[in-house]
């Protein structure tokens, strides 16, 4: 079992992830008890900082830490004069023997520094566990972010997670210093907030006929099949979990995806679309041909029509209640993979087109992307959208979400607009992170080193305007919050220490030893995770002979590789990998594991030789 391996191999479990800007550990420890108390001066949003931490401790052990206005034990305090160095969301932490003293200039960064201290605490503060001594070495720690936006992204269209599930998403995000979540609320598969404005956006498009297996390979709907799986939010759950998170210091920032991906909506109303095709909530089957180079043509209408004021009206509502709901300044409004073809075959299109001067799809999307801008500016809200709103002219203050690869955050920052870097597939946490032959199959892979290598800023770039990045993920292939849980971590803790760390303070060996801190932390708190560090990279190629000859490596260092080609399962009784070899002509599979200090470590990984073959590199 990995918790036993990794107590075996001497986790501490006081580790901080992300890592400080400066930390200095000294001989001791602060042992806290039923009789520590917190000390908060009389300041209520110090107390609410406060409580959370008190909170933590009496989920673990029974007992919550008592809050007094003077004494002494966990002191919280505001600066009286700001510290420069911390801004708004940095903090000093100091423990001895005797004291914890922590201070920011603002409550934000208060949280942040409990996060850290709780981090600084045995793994056991994430489950029941009262017989513990709560014992934080003594430690000097001064800190504060990199970015001002760090994020996650939660896709809740292609499946729907209960708000229970979502609070308990953005519950960890927190404890990593994640201080933006956006919640992708619409798209083909399903809308998920209520806007009482048009009652059938949840009625009919949260709704969509039960599927199981690989997405975009499942059945269309049967003729009289009921539509029972998905699910919305109504708009006291949306008030609800904007609460939850505030709390927590996170902003959410909601997106509604336009024009494109608007299957939920036009299966509701599909007089907004240009050919008023009758559709169905999309429930995973495949509906587009893709071409390559981001070229692609769909068989079904999933976007909005553009050249009618129908549509403008009815986004005008919707994104007025949206403003209503949610008090970040941002509105998200997709923009992305808008399929054009049924406008541009449309004669009633091609005339409005032709009076308006608009010369492409590109510009009629850019003549809509304005309009919308427009309309999220009345409500005192700004746009964001996905780098595709940059074709075709960007709309005034509208921010871009580069999500295919940087040239759009390159873009966009050259022409004074904020930028969010989100680039695929790097950081979109729904791409396999481990061997394909053990992973749920999708286009790509972003393995942890990988993520944690990435940095946002590029050279190209006029850095002034990026904001920040964030990771994604895409539900199709994650139908639960297990898998949720599995596809986001570790990869969210090299994301996290992207964005809060300096780059000089980042390295990858002291990064996995904390990782495998965590680990031990989320294993006692019951939350799922991926181990895909532990398992091989493997590639093939083929020899002069024809022969196939297999090469491995591995993220991390110190790790044997065991294999067997005459389907034996591997162990360390078998030979060890140490370097590139050839396959016998007769193989059939191929089988591999990794061990490390003599104990098995990494997934058993199987591979048919003529999937090996497809790997052959040129």
């Amino acid at each position: 079992m990995l918790l036993q391996l990794l107590i075996a191999i001497g986790a501490s479990g006081q580790s901080i992830i992300p890592a400080p800007v400066l930390q200095q550990w000294a001989e001791g420890h602060f042992i806290i008890t039923p009789d520590t108390r917190v000390i908060t001066g009389t300041s209520a949003e110090v107390r609410q900082v406060a409580q959370h931490l008190s909170a933590r401790f009496e989920r673990a052990c029974s007992w919550p830490l008592a809050l007094n206005e003077k004494g002494t034990g966990i002191l919280l305090q505001l600066n009286a004069k700001p510290d420069t160095r911390l801004g708004s969301e940095g903090y000093t932490l100091r423990v001895t023997s005797t004291e914890i003293v922590l201070q920011a200039n603002t409550a934000q960064g208060l949280f942040y520094g409990v996060q850290s201290l709780l981090q600084l605490l045995p793994k056991d503060i994430e489950h029941k566990s009262a017989a513990m001594q709560w014992r934080v070495p003594a430690v000097s720690i001064m800190d504060y972010p990199r970015f001002a936006w760090r994020g996650l992204m939660l896709d809740v269209s292609r499946h729907f997670f209960t708000k229970v599930q979502v609070k308990e998403y953005i519950d960890w995000m927190a404890r990593y210093k994640f201080n933006r979540f956006h919640w992708h609320l619409t798209d083909d598969n399903g809308w998920r907030i209520e806007i009482k404005s048009f009652p059938k956006l949840t009625s009919v498009g949260a709704w969509r006929v039960p599927r199981t297996g690989t997405f975009n390979t499942h059945t269309p709907p049967k003729p009289g099949e009921a539509a029972t799986d998905g699910g919305y939010y109504t708009q006291d759950d949306i008030r609800e979990v904007v609460r939850y998170a505030k709390e927590r210091f996170i902003d959410i920032l909601p997106e509604v995806d336009v024009p494109g991906h608007s299957m939920a909506a036009l299966a509701a109303y599909p007089e907004l679309s240009v050919t008023n095709q009758v559709v169905q909530v999309n429930p995973g089957t495949a509906f587009s041909t893709w071409h390559g180079n981001g070229k692609f043509d769909m068989h079904i209408d999933n976007t909005l029509d553009p050249t009618d004021e129908r549509t403008y009206q009815f986004l005008d509502k919707v994104f007025g209640e949206v403003a209503a709901l949610f008090p970040f300044e941002y509105i998200h409004m997709g923009g992305d993979e808008c399929y054009k073809g049924y406008w541009l075959r449309d004669a009633r299109v091609q005339a409005f087109m032709k009076d308006n001067n608009l010369a492409t799809g590109e510009a009629l999307q850019a003549y809509f992307n304005k309009r919308v801008a427009k309309i999220i500016a009345a409500k005192k809200k700004k746009v964001m959208g996905w780098d595709e709103i940059l074709e075709g002219g960007l709309a005034d203050g509208a921010a871009v979400m580069s999500w295919r690869g940087t040239k759009g955050g390159v873009e966009a920052s050259h022409l004074k607009h904020p930028v969010v870097m989100s680039p695929a597939p790097v950081f979109y946490l729904d791409m396999m992170q481990g061997d394909a032959a053990v992973e749920a199959r999708v286009y790509n892979t972003s393995r942890l080193k990988d993520v944690y290598a990435f940095d946002i800023v590029t050279p190209q770039m006029d850095s002034a305007w990026i904001l920040g990045g964030q990771g994604n993920l895409w539900t199709e292939q994650i139908p639960t919050m297990a898998q949720a849980d599995y596809m986001t971590y570790p990869r969210a803790w090299a994301i996290s220490e992207g964005l809060w760390t300096t780059k000089t303070r980042k390295n990858w060996p002291d990064f996995v030893a904390r990782t495998e801190q965590h680990f031990l932390r989320l294993e006692v708190a019951g939350k799922n995770f991926a181990t895909a560090l532990y398992d091989p990279i493997i590639t093939a190629t083929t020899n002069t002979d024809g022969l196939l000859v297999v090469q491995m490596e591995t993220e991390l260092a110190g790790i044997d590789i065991y294999y067997t080609l005459d389907n034996a399962i591997p162990n360390h009784l078998h030979p060890r990998y140490t370097g590139a070899f050839t396959l016998p002509e007769d193989a059939d599979f191929f089988r591999c594991v990794t061990y490390r200090d003599g104990k098995p470590l990494g997934r058993q990984i199987k591979i048919a030789v003529p999937d090996l073959q497809k790997r052959v590199r040129n």
